[in-house]
């Protein structure tokens, strides 16, 4: 007998079909456009120099992209949440007063803009819980808390973290280059000094900031989360997947710079700087992409293989003896 319950009916089709973002109707809308105008004025400062940020600072260009991802996580539960009994949490309200209140002790006190920056989040996800409840919180957590993504870190912060990756990477692509017959390099905090057929090659290679992986390593981590998210997975490969952006984004820095390196030293100094320099930055996207998606297709097909063997078992359990 065929199972009726296995294809979804004529009128379920229709009723899917009909949930829409159009069905909140305008006074939802208004009441939106009040609370975020509320929290812009708030945070006008923060949201300013964020949004500056990402224009004057390359590394902090992937900004732009983190709202919209946020809001296609929350498209992607559209049925969940549109069709969602919320109810409202007095929690998110008290939350929401602490968010206000140590917004002024922090401006005043600490004069911090990355905490200012940062509370932003706190006070946005106050607010979902306060409208709609816990409930809403299970569907909206993730997009509330990707934001952080776009939040530059500060610059102080941001270079202490880039020279160990730069010290890191100048010792590996030295390395390699000594493997090349009559090169000789030699590390000197970040920068490689080299030796090519005896004669000593200046300047010295600099492995400079914007060739420490950070860039990658945050764009690719993002990029990494939201993938996680959007892939239909077992947990434990959403998490392998996950804790693979950052090693995928360190080899592929450490594949530039060296590159970098024997472009310099075997072919010639302006193919490594200037706009080839960025060139070869870009080039490391799809490198990454190709090996984070082989990765995943890797796992696919271990899982795809488990099932097939548990299939073959099953049937052959369930054949009779002769």
């Amino acid at each position: 007998m065929q199972d009726v319950n296995r294809f979804p009916t004529e009128n379920q089709i229709l009723s899917e079909q009909d949930i829409s973002w159009t069905s909140l109707g305008v006074h939802t809308y208004i009441k939106f456009a009040i609370l975020a105008a509320a929290v812009y004025s708030v945070f006008h400062i923060e949201i300013y120099s964020i949004v500056y940020r990402w224009i004057s600072d390359s590394s902090w260009s992937h900004g732009f992209l983190i709202p919209f991802f946020s809001l296609y996580f929350i498209n992607q539960k559209k049925k969940e949440i549109l069709t969602l009994q919320s109810d409202t949490s007095y929690i998110g309200l008290l939350f929401l007063i602490c968010c206000l209140v140590l917004y002024p002790i922090i401006v005043f006190g600490y004069k911090f803009g990355y905490i200012r920056a940062l509370l932003l989040i706190p006070t946005i996800g106050s607010i979902v819980l306060f409208i709609g409840g816990w409930k809403l919180v299970k569907y909206t957590w993730l997009p509330i808390i990707y934001i952080i993504f776009a939040i530059p870190i500060p610059t102080r912060i941001y270079n202490d973290l880039t020279i160990p990756l730069r010290t890191h990477d100048a010792q590996i692509a030295a390395g390699i280059l000594n493997m090349i017959r009559g090169l000789e390099a030699n590390v000197s905090g970040v920068v490689i000094d080299v030796v090519y057929k005896g004669v000593r090659l200046e300047p010295g290679l600099d492995v400079a900031e914007a060739c420490s992986g950070m860039r990658l390593l945050m764009a690719f981590l993002a990029l990494g989360v939201a993938m996680a998210y959007l892939h239909y997975r077992p947990i434990w490969q959403r998490f392998v997947l996950l804790a693979s952006t950052v090693p995928i984004a360190l080899l592929c820095n450490i594949v530039r710079v060296t590159v970098t390196g024997f472009i310099y030293i075997l072919w010639d100094p302006m193919y490594a700087q200037g706009i080839y320099h960025d060139m070869l930055g870009l080039l490391m996207l799809p490198l990454a992409f190709g090996l984070y998606g082989g990765l995943a297709w890797f796992m696919s097909n271990i899982v795809v293989e488990e099932n097939i063997q548990q299939e073959v078992v099953i049937r052959r359990k369930d054949l009779p003896e002769e």
